[in-house]
């Protein structure tokens, strides 16, 4: 993940001076345990500012509004207290060449300020810190204790200090050719590394962008740059420092990721808060998605295991209650011949009642004739109950196994919906991520998950996005992206007009073809839906998948059942062909 470095960062407080002083303050919501949004309302529109100081997507911009849920956390609390209607009066940059901006707040406009909220953008050291006029720490974001670190604490009631400068030539517009060719040049090596290892504020970044700009390679030796490769490399570097001194910047994206200074952008952004605040929303999406979907696909694994061993375990039990008629039937036979029976006797073979063939009965030596039918009389009632017993907990186990592959059916779709998207940009991959959030719900609603934090799973049906396609007659179908959705679907939006399809005993989505009153599909029409809901199941690689099809009047969620789960009745046939799906 790119990070923001001193020329982004410069190149947001630009914008935000420019645009948002002064501002009024009218809400602060803390989003997550690294991120706050600050409400800014200026006369001519509101917006959110963001502030995070998570330590691989720290930054500062305008972003999109907060969700619908509770803030919980105290940092906020603190925060809403101290600033509340308070005005943003400045912006302003602490030290040259420091990512640090100082946010200060007044009553009005022209004041002093009566507090400052210090953002440090500096990768895992970053963070948010709230002081008063005085410079007292009050809220800080993260508290670093003297033992973690001894060079710059930060703890609530100590003076708020900057963080060490760096000990490195800071770049000047003023130097000359020749100061900055020996400079950068007295030690051979790498090109890249050495304009990094020389001045301080230059990111990774911007270092490869002035070099690749001037022609040169990132990897060439500094040894072997001819003078005109220098010249066209200190015009760039020139370029840089101009920009940042003129505050004029061209934000775009990028190959890898983004810029602000345009000289490589593939693709030009209207402002720096639109590039920062897609660009770090999709990469954390992305990484919220593949850390969320490897846990949830562990955590469904273990569980299919274990109810699998269940099953099994159960079924051999079953197994074993089969011979209970049995044991009735060698007590009977034992009763029926007690004059055969002979004193230690291990076994005895009696002819069958219907077929006369000879039956061989194990026998206790040291018990009688009777004693040992009395054994086995015991025996077959000991099987008959543990028959009654295991079938219903079978059948409870069989129906968790059925539940669970349906859950692991929709995580291995929105995987691969989620891999073929080729722009993470699009709505459809932040609406397989809040599918993959609404299953680990589903999963913590079921007690599968434990949450760490209270948190609200209640459905928020108006949030539900579904798979959503047209038929060949111009029909809409509506799939479910997980069971919750399914049964969204199928008990709450469907009417009695649509037409409700899935696989048949199939773990797979729920597929609803909406019909409006006296509306008649085509055969072409049933057989995409048909082929659709083939491939949202289980049986997606398969080359034909028999799917039902009814009235939703005539499927019925059993009571007690896990989400997901239906019967139908009155149901039609179709053969699916899920290889034939090709989606816009």
């Amino acid at each position: 993940m790119q990070p923001v470095d001193y020329t982004t960062l410069m190149a947001v407080r630009a914008e935000l001076v420019r645009d948002w002083i002064p501002s009024r303050i009218e809400q602060v919501f803390q989003r997550d345990l690294f991120t706050i949004a600050i409400a800014l309302r200026t006369l001519k529109t509101k917006a959110w500012l963001t502030i995070c100081w998570h330590p691989q997507a720290a930054r500062i911009n305008i972003g999109e509004a907060p969700p619908r849920s509770r803030d919980t956390f105290t940092f906020s609390d603190q925060l809403r207290h101290q600033l509340n209607n308070l005005a943003l009066i400045d912006v302003a940059a602490v030290a040259p060449w420091e990512r640090v901006l100082d946010l200060q707040f007044a009553q009005r406009p022209g004041e002093k300020p009566l507090w400052h909220f210090y953002t440090e953008i500096m990768g895992k050291y970053s963070n948010a810190i709230l002081t008063d006029a005085s410079l007292n720490i009050v809220a800080p974001a993260r508290q670093i204790s003297s033992s973690q670190s001894s060079v710059r604490p930060i703890q609530t009631g100590a003076k708020y200090e900057l963080p060490p400068p760096i000990t490195k030539t800071a770049p000047r517009l003023e130097e000359s050719f020749s100061s900055w060719q020996e400079r950068v040049s007295l030690i051979p090596g790498n090109l890249k590394q050495q304009l990094i290892n020389s001045y301080r504020g230059l990111s990774p970044k911007v270092a490869a962008e002035i070099i690749n700009s001037a022609q040169l390679s990132t990897q060439q030796s500094t040894a072997d740059l001819l003078e005109r490769d220098w010249q066209e490399l200190f015009d760039y570097w020139q370029k840089w420092l101009k920009s940042l001194a003129n505050r004029e910047f061209i934000p775009g994206w990028t190959n890898d990721g983004y810029t602000v200074l345009g000289w490589q952008k593939t693709e030009s952004v209207k402002n720096v808060q639109i590039l920062l605040d897609r660009y770090y929303r999709e990469q954390l999406n992305q990484q919220q998605f593949q850390q969320l979907h490897h846990q949830l696909s562990q955590k469904l694994n273990s569980l299919l295991e274990k109810a699998i061993r269940k099953a099994d375990t159960f079924s051999q039990r079953l197994a074993q209650s089969a011979d209970a008629d049995i044991s009735r039937q060698q007590a009977d036979l034992l009763m029926a011949n007690l004059y055969k029976w002979q004193p230690g006797m291990k076994s005895i073979a009696l002819s069958d009642f219907e077929t006369g063939e000879p039956i061989k009965i194990k026998l206790n030596p040291e018990q009688n004739a009777v004693t040992n039918a009395q054994s086995l009389y015991k025996q077959h009632q000991k099987l008959k109950r543990a028959k009654d017993a295991v079938r219903p907990l079978l059948a409870d186990t069989e129906a968790e196994i059925n539940y669970l592959q349906q859950v692991k059916t929709a995580l291995e779709r929105l995987e691969n919906d989620w891999n073929a998207s080729d722009n993470k940009r699009s709505n459809r991959s932040l609406e397989d991520l809040q599918a993959l959030q609404e299953i680990r719900q589903e999963l913590v609603q079921q007690s599968y998950l434990t949450s760490e934090r209270q948190e609200d799973t209640r459905q928020d049906n108006k949030d539900f996005q579904p798979y959503r396609y047209t038929t060949p007659s111009g029909f809409e179908l509506w799939i479910g992206r997980n069971n919750r959705q399914n049964d969204w679907l199928t008990f709450r939006i469907a009417n009695e007009y649509d037409l409700w399809f899935h696989t048949q005993e199939i773990p797979g989505s729920h597929a609803l073809l909406r019909l409006e009153p006296g509306a008649i599909p085509d055969e072409k029409d049933l057989q995409f839906a048909a082929n659709f809901a083939a491939y949202y199941s289980q049986a997606r690689q398969s080359e034909i998948v028999p799917v039902v099809y009814t009235q939703p009047k005539h499927v019925y969620k059993p009571k007690g059942a896990k989400p997901g789960m239906a019967i139908y009745k009155q149901e039609t046939v179709i053969w699916g062909r899920p290889q034939t799906v090709t989606k816009n």
